[in-house]
């Protein structure tokens, strides 16, 4: 949840082949017919199989309108069969289908083997159905300054946030009331329920975490392992959480500026960090009165950096475009990092549309502007890289038309042990959450990654993280301490700068951050 949109640069599932019959321990029940799986592998994953599941609209009214919902399936291969294992990366707004690839791929081939893992497309989302579209290019540059300095600034921003609820409420009034993380998390048990499941293990990661804590206290039950990595606090969901989420990415943004200090023999932007921070906000004013290729503005920089926020891979081509615009005034790699980093927001809004229905409908936010602009301009005060950003980003919220829904406690005493995992600078998440969801959920576990700050942490290439989740999916066992962390992994080494000029697009950062997309 929070900042950059969920947007997914996802491997295309195509839905073509031959058939494949349900493992054999999974028996289906007579209330949902087992799901004819297709293959539709790419050349990254060329197992995984698709189907689609019908579930009702309102889960209240079980005979009444459908949707549908795509599935991708990594069927297990092992004599041992530990039933499914649904997988999903955040947003609200991220597909999961290429996700559960991932998994399959990244978790050793002894504890892959044992799960179907299952990748979904929530309702709304990608290739379920219907899948929302409010306002095709409302992300397209170039973009108001989002730092409301004049009355005019801040009516164009609102007219923005305003007409994009607006579309919402013209096209979808039908299917708003109910996009929300309940409904998701129903949809979820009517998966389990076609797949023949008396119960399912989960791995989520960010808002992902959220949905799987709220399908626990639905169905505590029906689960059978649960792991959590980048966890959503759900004491403040929504406003506070994105409130939280302002400090903590200007502190990233920080940690970004303090990595190009330590090498300014690449990178010639000074030794001092408040020097290189001030320059960053020169550049930012520069934009505002003259876009780069009349394409990156304001605005537009703030999206290209918000990613390095969320994953320091990207550091290295933030870094040189940056000193490319500082030294040269060379705006090509600046505008080659929006186009990699930012843009996809501008090319299709259907994960941000489900970000906006989802966050809007799921809690109470202020529905007067004032308290939005009180709010921020306090914030902006200590943390301006991302506050106002951010705030327009959730601004729709503020005119949303469906009313909202008390948020889910889910605190929960009836759960098998769960296993947790949080960076302690994780800024789209902050520390506190997995804190929180450690004390909410008995018998659970967490695993801290000291000093780590990117989003999304497991299956990353840290093998101390990589460990205790392996171990736990393959027997259940969990880490148990005395402390307020149950383990404590150190954290991934930050990048070095970039050695060679030819490095290309699909080398920035791990497939995963890529399918795990930018906002929560």
């Amino acid at each position: 949840m929070g900042t950059r949109a969920a947007v997914l640069c996802a491997v295309a599932v195509m839905t073509a082949g031959s058939l494949t019959a349900a493992p054999a321990q999974a028996t289906p029940r007579a209330s949902a017919p087992a799901p004819v799986w297709k293959t539709c592998g790419t050349s990254a994953y060329p197992t995984l199989q698709c189907t689609s599941l019908e579930v009702p609209l309102d889960h209240a009214d079980p005979s009444g309108r459908k949707i549908t919902l795509a599935l991708s399936r990594i069927p297990h291969t092992a004599p041992v069969f530990q039933g499914p294992l649904l997988v999903n990366p955040g947003g609200p707004g991220g597909s999961g289908l290429a996700l559960a690839g991932f998994v399959a791929s990244a978790l050793p081939e002894r504890v892959a083997a044992q799960y179907d893992v299952i990748g979904f497309d929530p309702r709304g989302v990608g290739r379920s159905t219907p899948a929302l579209d409010c306002s095709p290019g409302h992300f397209r540059p170039v973009r108001p300054d989002t730092v409301p300095t004049t009355p005019a600034l801040e009516q164009a921003n609102l007219r923005r946030a305003r007409s994009f609820a607006a579309a919402c409420r013209r096209t979808y009034s039908d299917l708003l009331p109910y996009l929300d993380t309940v409904s998701a998390a129903r949809d979820m048990d009517a998966i389990r329920d076609a797949l023949g499941a008396r119960k399912i293990s989960y791995f989520g990661y960010s808002y992902g975490t959220y949905l799987g804590a709220v399908y626990a206290k639905l169905y505590p039950e029906r689960v059978r392992r649960l792991v959590l990595d980048s966890i959503v606090d759900p004491t403040g969901v929504w406003y506070q959480d994105n409130i939280g989420q302002d400090y903590a990415f200007n502190d990233r943004h920080r940690a970004l500026i303090a990595w190009i200090a330590t090498h300014d023999t690449v990178y010639g932007l000074g030794k001092d960090p408040a020097k290189i921070e001030a320059e960053w906000y020169a550049m930012r004013a520069a934009l505002a009165r003259e876009p780069a290729a009349g394409e990156v503005g304001a605005a537009e920089l703030e999206d290209t950096f918000v990613p390095g926020g969320y994953y320091n891979g990207y550091w290295p081509y933030l870094a040189e475009a940056f000193a490319a615009y500082v030294h040269r005034k060379d705006t090509v790699p600046l505008v080659k990092a929006y186009e990699d980093f930012a843009a996809v927001d501008a090319q299709g809004s259907n994960g941000y549309s489900i970000y906006a229905s989802v966050l809007c409908r799921d809690a109470a936010w202020p529905r007067g502007w004032n308290r939005w602009r009180a709010d921020t301009w306090q914030v902006y005060e200590k943390a301006p890289f991302m506050a106002w950003n951010n705030a327009w980003y959730n601004a729709p919220c503020a005119f949303w038309p469906t009313d909202a829904l008390e948020p889910v406690n889910v605190a929960n005493a009836k759960l098998p042990p769960a296993l947790l995992f949080q960076a302690t600078d994780d800024a789209a998440t902050p520390y506190q959450g997995g804190v929180t969801v450690h004390r909410l959920l008995a018998r659970s576990s967490l695993v801290v990654e000291e000093g780590g700050g990117n989003h999304g942490i497991t299956l990353s290439g840290n093998d101390c993280l990589d460990g205790y989740l392996s171990a736990y999916l393959a027997s259940g066992e969990a880490p148990h301490g005395a402390g307020v962390a149950d383990a404590v992994c150190g954290k991934s080494p930050d990048p070095e700068p970039l050695t060679t000029k030819a490095a290309s697009a699909s080398s920035r950062g791990s497939v995963l951050h890529r399918l795990l997309g930018f906002r929560r």
